[in-house]
């Protein structure tokens, strides 16, 4: 398949068949390429830009290789493509998306529950939303002072461990305009997300909030954290989006394996055109080395 689209984009790109062990021996030379079982006709029944069943076990048993290779330490980290869910769904695939699956093949390696954080890692900001994908109208409803406290506790360790921060500092905004003028406009940020940011402190770690949203993303605000703690999914993503469209990457906190991805959907309607960027692509590459880099350093002590 990888071949054929090569071919239909007018790319000249030799492909090696091998196992993760021979990988790097390659790469200089050829796109190392993993074979999945269970494919079936998918290379011979997809067309670009047409979602199909066909293709659906092999985007699965890629996801589970994947995992499966880098919690054995065959691999030091995931890089994740975007995947067609409508067509995961046709195929009996049982989780909301990509994330959620993740978090469950790692629960059932560890034996433990996973809480996954989704990080929009750029060069000039990193965001996470509290809750994600949520009608808005369900947000104030769905924040509760524990699931802000376990999203910056996560956010916490993981910018510690593989990020190299020693010490984050994190920015927790409010969720109503004015981060609420002390419940004049709303009660949630005097209420929950208050109470929430002083437990924290008492734990140590460095929150502070709720603040403004709207006077938190420029340029001098900015420089005063590390992360932004948003309260909804848009929250988080336009301020990411627009300051760096192409080169922000999507990572996966509290899982017990580095994940990262593009910022970017499927984009069917330019697939085999050759006109996609990889620009997001690369830096989610980029950014996966750097944090194993980051856990190799600190293992080596």
């Amino acid at each position: 398949m990888l071949a054929a689209r090569a071919k239909l984009i007018g790319l000249d790109i030799p492909l090696v068949e091998c196992g993760p062990e021979a990988a790097l021996s390659v790469f200089n030379d050829a796109l190392p390429v993993l074979a999945v079982a269970d494919t079936g006709d998918a290379a011979a029944l997809v067309v670009p830009g047409e979602p199909h069943i066909g293709t659906a076990r092999g985007t699965i048993g890629a996801i589970e290789t994947a995992v499966s290779l880098t919690l054995s330490g065959q691999t030091a980290a995931v890089v994740t493509n975007p995947i067609a869910k409508s067509v995961l769904y046709q195929a009996g695939f049982g989780f909301p998306g990509h994330t959620e699956f993740l978090a469950d093949l790692a629960a059932k390696h560890s034996g433990q529950p996973v809480m996954p954080v989704m990080l929009l890692a750029g060069p000039k900001l990193r965001a996470i939303p509290v809750t994600i994908h949520i009608p808005v109208k369900d947000v104030p409803t769905a924040l509760t002072q524990d699931l802000i406290e376990q999203t910056c506790r996560i956010t916490h360790h993981d910018l510690k461990t593989r990020f190299g921060i020693e010490q984050p500092r994190l920015a927790v905004a409010g969720l109503n305009p004015h981060a609420g003028e002390d419940g004049a406009i709303g009660i949630e940020d005097r209420d929950i997300i208050h109470p929430a940011i002083v437990a924290l402190r008492q734990e140590g770690i460095n929150a502070f909030g709720p603040l403004p949203a709207d006077t938190m993303f420029h340029d001098e605000a900015r420089s005063r954290y590390d992360v932004a703690i948003c309260m909804y999914h848009d929250q988080a993503l336009i301020p990411a989006k627009a300051l760096g469209f192409d080169t922000s990457v999507n990572v996966t906190l509290g899982l017990p394996f580095i994940r990262t991805s593009p910022d970017h959907g499927t984009a069917f309607g330019i697939a085999g055109q050759g006109v996609a960027r990889e620009t997001s692509l690369v830096e989610a590459i980029r950014l996966a080395g750097d944090l194993a880099g980051t856990l190799a350093e600190k293992a080596a002590g």
